[in-house]
């Protein structure tokens, strides 16, 4: 029986022409499959059949964007996740979702390979092939432009020596991966870390420079899940969709950063995330409101830890999974409303309401109903810096 290759399917020049370079390879029948997660772009049956003229044997696609808000990027808004305190987890999050239907298509069609189109030295590859390892522990894993030196050179030449039905056009300067959380950038004058992002390479954000009235909104959660945006219910995937198009009209999102990879090296990277940027920073106060102080200390730990195993590529571990309980638990009352202004590259929070919240007027004001004991606080004092003052006894003497 012929072997079988499950190739993870873009549509684009180096997939396509993975699709003949695999079987050339390695003799194997190549499945092509291809996932929605809001990346835009061409039509997922347009992509289907030109995997099949391409030479696959089969081809499914997957519209999986409500899959991806529900169960990859909402996990990343309960968590606050930004990697190095900074990116919300764009590409991370959407290679999981791609491997759960890459090693599904294995079994179903009696695969005994997975292939994917990243190089030697980026996180994806990492991500792709932990997850399925996690997924699909007796699945190989192979990567063309890794393992078989397919240079984009080398892959034009294949596209036109085999008349394969894609264009051959000059390759952007750039290499770009979006989806519905957000879009990053690199690579072509951005790696001289000196150089200044220039507009043109932003897509989902407007210019926060320009002169434009300030959009007021205000995001209702329930249980640490964005609800309602402006009292009127939406799904977690309206929500991401209407935040980009709002907060992306007003600039907010950007983000320019050298960020650590996990196989070792500093890459300079420039993201676009207005959706997710809102939508966190909604949540975060929220938090703030709804979550009692030891719990919040102890998640903003658990929080970073999160983020880093999710970039690193461990969506699917034990500990990743142990996680996500603690960070859901946290969330159980982080249900209420957030009001913000979006305008000039920012979301600022500037209203907070909540049935659960622990703030009480009459314990936090200054004015007459407090009800605050001050009498207690010097005694407290007295007890909380005992062993500090004991130790400067000692280390004073």
């Amino acid at each position: 029986m012929t072997e079988r290759v499950v190739l993870a399917y873009s549509g684009g020049l180096d997939t396509s022409v993975a699709i003949g370079w695999i079987a050339e390879e390695t003799g194997a029948e190549v499945i092509a499959v291809a996932v929605d997660v809001g990346q835009g772009g061409e039509d997922l049956d347009v992509i289907r059949k030109r995997a099949l003229a391409c030479g696959a044997v089969e081809a499914e696609v997957a519209d999986a964007k409500d899959e991806f808000a529900d169960e990859y990027c909402l996990p990343a808004i309960k968590a606050n996740a930004l990697y190095m305190d900074r990116y919300p987890l764009v590409s991370a999050l959407s290679r999981p979702t791609i491997v759960k239907h890459l090693v599904a298509a294995a079994k179903k069609h009696g695969a005994t390979t997975v292939a994917h189109g990243c190089t030697g030295k980026g996180n994806d590859q990492v991500r792709f092939e932990a997850g399925i390892a996690a997924l699909g522990p007796d699945l190989k894993c192979i990567a063309p432009v890794r393992d078989y030196a397919m240079t984009r050179d080398k892959a034009i030449a294949f596209c036109e020596a085999k008349n394969l039905p894609i264009a051959t056009t000059k390759k952007s300067p750039y290499s770009i991966d979006q989806n519905v959380f957000g879009r990053a950038v690199e690579t072509g004058f951005l790696e001289d870390i000196w150089n200044a992002p220039i507009e043109d390479i932003y897509e989902y954000t407007s210019n926060p420079a320009e002169q434009r009235e300030a959009d007021e909104v205000v995001i209702s959660f329930k249980e640490g899940v964005p609800v309602a945006i402006d009292g009127k219910p939406v799904t977690v995937l309206q929500a991401i969709q209407q935040l980009n198009e709002r907060a992306g009209g007003q600039g907010i999102g950007r983000i320019d950063m050298v960020e650590d990879r996990l196989v070792g090296i500093k890459s300079r990277e420039v993201y676009e995330a207005p959706g997710a940027i809102a939508l966190i920073t909604a949540h975060q106060e929220l938090e703030n409101v709804t979550v009692e102080r030891e719990l919040a200390r102890y998640k903003r730990q658990v929080e970073q830890r999160w983020g880093e195993m999710v970039y690193d590529g461990l969506w699917f571990s034990p500990l990743k999974r142990a996680l996500d309980g603690f960070i859901n638990e946290a969330n159980q009352h982080v249900t209420g409303d957030i009001r913000m202004t979006l305008h000039g590259g920012r979301a600022v929070v500037t209203g907070r309401k909540s049935e659960e919240s622990l703030y009480d007027f009459n314990l936090a004001t200054y004015d007459s109903g407090d009800t605050f004991d001050q009498s207690k606080a010097q005694g407290f004092i007295e007890i909380f810096g005992l062993s500090s003052k004991i130790a400067a006894k000692r280390d004073l003497a």
